[in-house]
């Protein structure tokens, strides 16, 4: 991270135990030198045994990672960013509508067969993701799953998880691959309108859908981080947390960008 990063990022950050008298060893390594070893191995694609020396042992920068996977660090972390970046770009902090989609990609062999699935749609052998993001583009919330599960029967889940969080939403657009009763489901039981945006039968080429280009805006900038052109993670709790820090990673280029016109 730069200079103008780091001072972003910085008071974000969730606050050690230890720093606040719960217990815990003081850690070894700062969180900046820690964060940029993980945003290298996200952006790059390397192997958590291939991080380079300039890092800390790729042991220690693994277990930093799993311990902000299994408290919910990592969540919390990338929510204080995007609220950020929603003020600074003239929003409120918590969102009222949203968009939902998929995308299946290619698992590695590492992933085993009780979380990979066949995509008879896209022909792909591996895992699906299904994120809900905000209509800037930014993660609300994301699931991932063996690539033949449905998209209705993960959105149910993945909508519920979305709306405990974020009780302010009110609509969420998708594409027709979420009709029929999740449409119900989602107004009686999330007290959330779910708005189909169909593409029109006399439609040739390519044409931009009205709110679901924006998610699929996300997808191309998930792609553009190496360690998610494929599924690399043995589990899918390690997928979910490599696509929150990547996105933590644009977000902070994000807000560096508009700190430093402004100054």
């Amino acid at each position: 991270m730069t200079d103008a990063q780091w001072a972003v990022v910085r008071p974000l950050l969730p606050v050690p135990g230890w720093l606040e008298g719960r217990g815990g060893q003081p850690e070894a390594y700062c969180h900046r030198t820690m964060l940029d070893a993980l945003h290298y191995l996200v952006d790059n694609g390397t192997k958590w045994r291939a991080m380079p020396a300039d890092f800390p042992p790729w042991d220690r920068v693994y277990a930093f990672f799993r311990r902000w996977r299994e408290h919910g660090l990592i969540v919390e972390f990338h929510d204080r960013l995007r609220g950020k970046v929603r003020e600074k770009a003239g929003r409120d902090p918590e969102p009222t509508a949203g968009v939902i989609d998929s995308q299946s990609v290619k698992a590695d062999a590492v992933v085993g067969a009780d979380s990979r699935g066949f995509d008879g749609g896209k022909l792909i052998n591996g895992r699906k993701r299904h994120a809900v993001v905000d209509t800037l583009g930014l993660l609300l919330g994301v699931m991932v799953t063996a690539a033949d599960t449905g998209d209705r029967t993960a959105a149910r889940v993945l909508l519920e998880q979305v709306t405990d969080g974020h009780h302010r939403l009110e609509v969420i657009w998708a594409d027709g691959g979420y009709t029929g009763s999740l449409i119900e489901h989602c107004l009686t039981t999330l007290a959330l309108v779910l708005a189909i945006v169909k593409r029109s039968d006399d439609m040739r080429g390519f044409v931009v859908l009205p709110k679901r280009w924006i998610v699929e805006r996300f997808f191309a900038h998930l792609m553009r981080s190496r360690r998610l052109v494929r599924d690399f993670e043995r589990r899918t709790a390690s997928a979910e947390a490599m696509v929150y820090w990547s996105m933590t990673l644009l977000m902070t280029r994000r807000l560096a960008r508009t700190r430093s016109a402004s100054a």
